[in-house]
């Protein structure tokens, strides 16, 4: 039998991959957040005025230019709540959006009001919806927990094409972790080598407007464009249901109904996917973070935590549409085999190779510190 254990302090358990405890039995996620909180100083001096420094920055490069940074928005709390900050620290965003074409009507309208109302231009990449359904198809064939990681790599390749295609140094994203943790990387994975392996064995459209990153151009946004990702809400206090309030009041915003799922495609990994096929309960990633931050108790998130995910027949009905399957083939392939990125090619090999270089990358904030902390180092359940 295997041993279980949940951690003191948040609600993570030895479920999570790559989790392990000290001797006050507090996770190892839980000490990596005390970590970043400690050496970005997020919501103290440090921390404020490091990003004051890097505002002043910003400003500095972008005296000539029309934008001077680009932030990354997806209709959710985060995203839109950095563009109405951006406006007070007195910037010039462009609002970037990768349109994946499984948007949820609410993240659209949302997207819209924050934008007219701040008076922001907004950049959009819509990919074709035929290709967008045929790699979704191709991971959920595949088998593995990473449904949506196609969104991910494209909204990340988008951002930098569109700062490149503006010469804007700075790229903000909306990411806290403190209100989201930073997720395990076991069962959330994606690179570009990793996309295109899966869409060449189960994909059947040819990808051209999928905006793919692969290594080389990874390293060239980072190495010659220098193209700077920043991290705001790393440094700043930040309070997501303060947020939501401050955005409904000043720009209409609505909340979408849970952490991601702003995008159908998300709310089917989140809701549904994850939860049926793999055991994965994706409220754990910022339940627990709301019990470190303070504003949940660890009884009331275990509460909530170990009530049922309530999975909404419309969603699965909306899936098997767009993917073209049959009420047969889609219960054969959520109760055939689980998959991991093991099975199939990455670069992760090359990352973990690679990683005092990304080290050096990441603290000068040219590849995203998550990134290096992800995916630059081995699984524990490798090396055993």
């Amino acid at each position: 039998m295997s041993f279980y254990q949940i951690c003191t302090r948040c609600i993570y358990d030895t479920t999570v991959s790559g989790i392990h405890f000290d001797n006050e039995g507090v996770c190892n996620y839980c000490r990596q957040i005390e970590k970043l909180e400690i050496e970005y100083g997020t919501g103290a001096s440090k921390g404020i005025e490091e990003f004051n420094r890097i505002i002043g920055l910003i400003k500095q490069n972008g005296k000539r230019k029309k934008y001077d940074c680009i932030i990354g928005v997806s209709g959710g709390t985060d995203s839109s709540f950095l563009l109405l900050k951006a406006i007070e620290w007195g910037l010039k965003p462009l609002a970037v959006h990768y349109d994946n074409t499984w948007n949820s009507a609410i993240a659209t309208e949302n997207i819209r009001k924050v934008t007219s109302k701040l008076k922001i231009d907004l950049y959009t990449y819509v990919i074709d919806n035929k290709e967008a359904d045929d790699i979704f198809k191709a991971f959920f064939i595949a088998g593995v927990p990473e449904f949506d990681a196609s969104t991910d790599m494209a909204y990340a390749q988008v951002l930098r094409k569109a700062a490149a295609q503006y010469n804007v140094k700075y790229i903000f994203e909306g990411h806290s972790f403190k209100a989201e943790g930073i997720s395990p990387q076991g069962n959330n994975y994606f690179d570009g080598k990793y996309i295109q392996d899966i869409h060449r064995k189960y994909g059947s459209l040819q990808m051209k407007t999928y905006p793919l990153m692969t290594f080389f151009q990874f390293l060239k946004w980072a190495l010659i464009y220098r193209q700077k990702f920043i991290r705001p809400l790393w440094y700043i206090e930040y309070s997501k249901p303060t947020a939501q309030g401050i955005l409904k009041k000043e720009t209409g915003w609505i909340y979408y109904g849970g952490h991601h799922l702003e995008n159908r495609a998300t709310s089917f990994a989140h809701k549904i996917y994850h939860p049926q096929k793999f055991g994965m309960d994706n409220r754990n990633l910022s339940l627990a973070a709301e019990v470190r931050s303070g504003i949940l108790d660890r009884e009331s998130a275990l509460k909530i935590y170990n009530t049922p995910i309530i999975a909404e027949n419309e969603l699965v009905d909306y899936v098997k549409k767009r993917l073209n399957l049959t009420d047969v083939q889609y219960d054969t392939i959520m109760k055939g085999n689980k998959r991991n990125f093991r099975d199939f090619k990455t670069y992760k090999k090359r990352f973990e190779r690679l990683r005092p270089l990304f080290k050096v990358l990441a603290y000068a904030s040219l590849v995203p510190m998550s990134f290096y902390l992800k995916y630059c180092f081995p699984l524990p359940e490798d090396n055993k």
